[in-house]
């Protein structure tokens, strides 16, 4: 299958699973590089010659994806809607928040 994005372990000189990674070894198609941390999380990045996306939060896609927040995305990295990572409250996940929606980790 068509692998997503390009590896960024690989991008570094990092990368110990050569052909049975499951990202790109090649850097051909900058629509394919990964996110720059730094970018997407302080807005800026100081190397000038950083090969990984810097996108804009304003051209970003704004809609978090619905199966991403449900669990499971099939679409994985490829997808058109937001990912955003969430901490799970540790009592919901043993079965019960007693807090309820005024949980600090409901989004």
């Amino acid at each position: 299958g068509a692998k997503p994005a390009v590896c960024k372990h690989w991008l570094r000189g990092l990368c110990k699973r050569d052909d049975g990674c499951d990202f790109l070894h090649d850097c051909d198609k900058a629509s394919r590089m990964p996110e720059c941390y730094f970018y997407s999380k302080f807005g800026e990045c100081g190397d000038k010659d950083c090969p990984f996306l810097h996108v804009d939060a304003s051209t970003a896609s704004p809609v978090g994806c619905p199966w991403y927040d449900r669990g499971f995305c099939r679409h994985g990295p490829l997808c058109k809607y937001k990912h955003t990572r969430r901490v799970m409250c540790a009592n919901y996940l043993v079965g019960f928040c007693p807090e309820g929606p005024k949980c600090k980790f409901v989004q």
